[in-house]
């Protein structure tokens, strides 16, 4: 990895390279360049992940000129192809390495892809095709599924973290806390806020679960997502997160409706 990181920079194809760096034993994403890319070690997936498309999508908003490579994983490659699409990041400015998840990681996730499609390091494992969480929910009487959704929200704090570690939540302006949409800059009830950041995020979401890792509530989002995706697949016949093809959810693919691009 640290050969193929360094001839990408000494060739000049990358001006920095988002990987990991461990640090008392704890890998941590850091941004390497030929000056210091010696401190580059061995990474393997492990379940306390990052949001790296997000730091990535920031690291590009400020120096929009420069070219970035990065380390993926299934999810953060599927994170990078919806941020090409609704053009956020510029597919000419990112250069990919990918790594496989563990079997391992692929069952805690429920994951439908664990691996990317450029795949450059590990082995690919068996795609998880059904989700034991969405077939608990499923099998609920329709009350008693309400109620189980509201007793989890309703211990929402309010500390926005899900939003806030999306690597598919790109905008720069979040309605829900709009003073004229919101008075006081008070949030709606926690139920309207997780139902209409779940709609605002359809045929986004790319299945991370970073947004339930990270919840201090232990709120189960990743069910939520999960079952949004259904849906949007269902609807649309649209997979999110795959390379090719036009997201329903962008006009049709007119980029005169796109948001502006990195700035």
């Amino acid at each position: 990895m640290k050969t193929k990181v360094r001839q990408l920079l000494e060739d000049g194809r990358v001006d920095a390279f988002l990987a990991y760096k461990t640090i008392h034993g704890v890998p941590y994403p850091a941004l390497f360049t030929r000056e210091n890319v010696d401190e580059l070690e061995p990474w393997a997936p492990f379940k306390a992940r990052y949001p790296v498309t997000k730091i990535l999508l920031a690291q590009a908003r400020q120096n929009p000129e420069k070219t970035y490579g990065v380390l993926v994983r299934g999810c953060e490659e599927r994170s990078l192809n919806e941020l090409f699409k609704w053009n956020q990041l510029a597919r000419d400015k990112v250069v990919v390495l990918g790594h496989a998840c563990t079997e391992d990681l692929a069952l805690y996730c429920e994951c439908p892809k664990p691996y990317p499609d450029q795949l450059d390091y590990g082995e690919a494992p068996a795609p998880v095709s059904k989700s034991r969480r969405l077939e608990e929910l499923e099998a609920m009487p329709e009350n008693d599924r309400l109620q189980w959704w509201l007793s989890h929200f309703n211990r929402c704090i309010r500390c926005h973290g899900c939003r806030d570690v999306c690597p598919v939540c790109f905008c720069t302006e979040c309605s829900l806390e709009h003073k004229e949409l919101i008075p006081a800059q008070k949030l709606p009830p926690d139920t309207s806020f997780h139902l209409v950041r779940a709609v605002h995020m359809a045929g986004r979401c790319i299945d991370c679960g970073l947004c339930e890792e990270i919840c201090p509530a232990g709120i189960p989002l990743r069910a939520l997502y999960k079952r949004v995706n259904h849906l949007v697949e269902n609807i649309f016949q649209y997979k999110t997160g795959v390379a090719d093809g036009k997201s329903p959810f962008t006009m049709l693919g007119d980029e005169s409706f796109l948001p502006a691009g990195p700035r």
